[in-house]
């Protein structure tokens, strides 16, 4: 069967990625209006989700700025599946880095990376940093259930020096790298939510507590990379602008969970700026005041 849904869907998605941007925004459109006028995708979701970060906006804006999200979300998937055939050069022209010369100076150090990032404006298109430095790239995933769009997606990546590893082989595999003295830049969205019998730590974002994920700080710690954090602003549509902060480059120096609650701000700044290109279709919140009370 998962062989049998690759072969039918394939020739759809391959002829998507090839139309110019124009008709590929034209279908975003048509898709924005059957995902969230017709089905109401998550739509649920996503407003409770804006109404508990954002007591204090009228429904008349939670409503402007859900609008605003789906038409984004539609853009950005289609962007994602543009990612099958778009060149090198039509990419770094939408995608561009406001200071790469932070990632140079680091790559001059010999520094490895954490790159951490949130579910903002497009974190898709990112892997085109690759072609500006020299750093053998990784980004942290969830394999996908369907082996042949698993396989697909690893080599789209490819195409751009990305390798795609899970959780369970990041150690293994940049360790790896680390004794063979190779420099690695390795992405992390850290800012889903972990199960709650697997939370180590547990503050507030968007001024509610819920679990946080630590793996990209612990994994720093281990293999002493620095910590870079990069935010990204939509310029129009189509068009991306990225900006990296450094976050640290001695993550030993912090106390235990110090770098994890840096980047949460950092994310939450974005978010308040323009709320409309965060992913509030995921369940982000739905742990919320659940911090189990340690017995002793």
């Amino acid at each position: 069967m998962q062989l049998i849904a690759y072969i039918l869907i394939y020739p759809i998605l391959w002829l998507v990625s090839i139309l110019p941007f124009r008709l590929l925004y034209a279908l975003s459109d048509v898709l924005y209006f059957f995902l969230y006028r017709i089905f109401g995708y998550r739509a649920s979701t996503v407003k409770a989700n804006l109404k508990l970060v954002f007591p204090e906006k009228s429904d008349k804006e939670i409503s402007t700025i859900t609008k605003k999200f789906y038409h984004h979300l539609c853009d950005m998937t289609l962007e994602s599946i543009k990612s099958m055939t778009i060149s090198k050069t039509e990419l770094a022209k939408r995608y561009k880095f406001t200071n790469i010369e932070l990632i140079k100076d680091l790559e001059k150090k010999e520094r490895s990376i954490v790159l951490m990032c949130a579910h903002y404006g497009s974190w898709e298109w990112i892997f085109i940093l690759q072609t500006y430095i020299n750093y053998k790239g990784y980004a942290i995933y969830k394999r996908l259930r369907n082996k042949y769009f698993d396989r697909l997606v690893k080599r789209i990546r490819a195409r751009h020096n990305t390798y795609l590893i899970t959780t369970k082989e990041t150690f293994n595999v940049l360790n790896e790298s680390r004794n063979k003295g190779e420099l690695t830049i390795n992405g992390f969205a850290s800012d889903q939510s972990p199960k709650v019998n697997k939370a180590y730590h547990w503050n507030e974002f968007m001024g509610i507590k819920v679990p946080m994920h630590t793996g990209a700080e612990l994994l720093a710690k281990k293999l002493d990379m620095a910590v870079v954090f990069f935010s990204v602003k939509r310029i129009k549509r189509g068009y991306y602008e990225t900006t990296f902060k450094t976050i640290t480059e001695s993550p030993r120096d912090y106390k235990d969970y110090e770098i994890t609650d840096m980047f949460f701000r950092l994310v939450e700044k974005q978010i308040i700026e323009a709320p409309e290109y965060y992913l509030w279709t995921h369940k982000r919140w739905k742990h919320k005041d659940k911090k189990p009370v340690k017995s002793y």
